[in-house]
Parts: structure tokens; C-alpha cells; sequence
């Protein structure tokens, strides 16, 4: 059913249901938005109305979905709020690389690295919304997880490291232009690590030698912000904003060791710091491409590029 009225921009489809006097917008049993009658047939419905009055509500119900389901699929680049895809809709695909650091607690504090590279394919419309999806591999380190706290225990070596494990990326933003130079958007983004990282670490403690491997599970983080952007000649756009964020997994010795900080069973690490800030710049190159490199900061710097092309 397509809604038309002094504003003509809006077609929902056949999403729209009739109710008492009221139109209901629904999504996948999430929310239910009615619209009254008279203002869909009366005076028409604007879509950056629309988005703007409920694009908050919608992106919190789904960041609390995430949260409550635990393996939330955010690794790289959040991007610029805009999406780059074409007016009338379409695809746009990226390669992207990024560097992590963040520190992570669980009484102690451990500082992590990662190197990510991964593939993205997003789908986006009249140049306010775009839905995408990223598929990657990721190394991970953690700094001095092995140093001993006990002077009869010594190991081989202080640090985590592990090479390529795969992950998953989901995400979606929405923008508001405010104007033909400045916008504002909003995002949600999440990423999920499909494997187990594993590492061991052999030593001694009490005049008895050990081997032991340290595993991390179910590592996974959601990001959610806003931004603002400015288009500037030459179709650059730049953009900064504030986010915050939640990454956890779960930590296990395969054995007790004296001094290691963490034992047999599972432990939960989780960020130090929830909230931070981005900025980056989107480029156009030559025939579709375009290269954005951005940064973040929460406790610690994080990093990356990627470059796209729209079909």
C-alpha cells in the first residue's frame, strides 16, 4: 500500500495494517508504530519525519535485542552516517582493515591487540538508511595474561597470542539531512567471533613443570552511536561523534596454576571503558570507489581503512 499526500515519499509496502481508526507500522513482531488515519490520508506522511522522530526507539530495541541474546554480531570501521549507496537504492561492497586496542577487566587489567581484515556487502536507499553485513578474520593478543603473580611459578612466556579466527558483522544507520552540507545519523553494530582463541604456556611452579592452554570464548562486542557529517567539495564527507559500547568473553585455564591469574572454569573479561568517540573522512576516488579512514577512541586508539564500490 503506498501512502501519498502533500509529501508523496513514503511507500510501506504492504507493512501497514489497518486498526481501529490507525495505520500500524510492524517489523519482524519487533514494534508496532500507529499512525493515525488522518495524518496518513490527510496530510501525508513525511519519511524523515518519520525517521527522525523514531529512529532512536527503533535502534535501542535493537541494540537491547543483542544485548539480551548475548552473541550480538562490532569489528571495523562504523563509516560515515551517510550511506554511500545509490539514491534510488542499491548494493556497495568494501574490503576493510582494522587495528584494535582496548583494555579489558576482571580485577586486573589486560590491554588486547587485534589486526582484523574482512569483506562487507551493504544495501542502502534515498540516502538515508543502509543495512549491512561484514564477514573477517581476526588475531588476537593479550598483554602479560601470563605473568606470574607467585615468585615459585615461572613461565615461558607473558603474552596471549592466537592467529585468525573468523567473525561476523551485523549493522544498520540511519541519517537525517539537515541540510544540503550538514546531517546527523545514528548506528548500531555488532560483531560476533564464531571460534574459540587458544594459547599455551609452559612453565614451572613449584620445582613441578606444567603445561597449560588458556582459551577464549564467546568473544563478541556491540557499538552503538551517533554522528555528525559534513559534505564539503569534491563530495568528501567528514564525520565525528560519540558511541558507546560493550565487549565481553569468557576466560579459562585448562588447569589451576599457582600465580596465573585465572583458573579452571570460566571467567568473564569485559571492557574497561563504555563510551568513546570516532572521526573519519570518506573519499570518492574514480568510477564507484571511495576510501574511508576513520578512528576510534574509548580507553585506548583504534584504527582503520577500508575502501568501497557502489553498484
Amino acid at each position: 500500500m503506498k501512502i501519498t499526500g502533500k509529501n508523496p515519499k513514503v511507500s510501506f509496502g504492504n507493512v501497514l495494517q489497518q486498526a481501529a481508526g490507525y495505520y500500524t507500522l510492524r517489523f519482524a513482531g519487533l514494534f508496532n508504530y500507529p499512525i493515525p488515519r488522518r495524518f496518513a490520508f490527510g496530510i501525508g506522511v513525511s519519511q524523515r519525519k518519520f525517521l527522525t522522530k523514531n529512529f532512536l526507539s527503533i535502534a535501542l530495541t535493537v541494540l537491547l535485542i543483542f544485548t539480551i541474546n548475548g552473541k550480538a554480531a562490532a569489528a571495523g570501521l562504523f563509516g560515515a552516517p551517510q550511506t554511500v549507496s545509490k539514491e534510488a537504492g542499491g548494493l556497495n561492497t568494501a574490503i576493510g582493515y582494522w587495528y584494535h586496542e582496548d583494555t579489558y577487566t576482571n580485577g586486573a587489567d589486560h590491554i588486547i591487540r587485534q589486526n582484523e581484515i574482512y569483506s562487507q556487502v551493504a544495501y542502502g536507499a534515498k540516502n538515508i538508511w543502509e543495512i549491512y553485513a561484514r564477514i573477517g578474520v581476526s588475531d588476537l593478543k593479550i598483554f602479560d595474561v601470563f605473568s606470574s603473580a607467585d615468585t615459585s611459578t615461572t613461565t615461558d612466556k607473558n603474552n596471549f597470542e592466537e592467529n585468525w579466527k573468523f567473525f561476523g558483522t551485523l549493522g544498520a544507520k540511519g541519517f537525517y539531512p539537515v541540510n544540503k552540507t550538514f546531517g546527523i545519523g545514528a548506528f548500531i553494530q555488532g560483531t560476533y567471533y564464531f571460534s574459540n582463541f587458544t594459547d599455551d604456556v609452559a612453565g614451572v611452579s613449584y620445582i613441578k613443570p606444567f603445561t597449560t592452554d588458556l582459551k577464549v570464548k564467546n568473544l563478541f562486542d556491540v557499538n552503538f552511536g551517533v554522528g555528525f557529517q559534513a559534505t564539503v567539495p569534491y563530495g568528501i564527507k567528514l564525520y565525528a561523534g560519540p558511541y558507546i559500547y560493550y565487549s565481553e568473553a569468557k576466560v579459562s585455564l585448562s588447569a589451576n596454576i599457582p600465580g596465573l591469574e585465572y583458573a579452571a572454569g570460566n571467567v568473564t573479561i569485559e571492557n574497561k571503558t563504555i563510551a568513546g568517540g570516532f572521526a573519519g573522512i570518506d573519499i570518492p576516488l574514480a568510477k564507484g570507489f571511495r576510501l574511508n579512514v576513520e578512528g576510534q577512541y574509548s580507553d585506548r586508539l583504534s584504527a582503520g581503512a577500508a575502501v568501497s564500490y557502489t553498484y
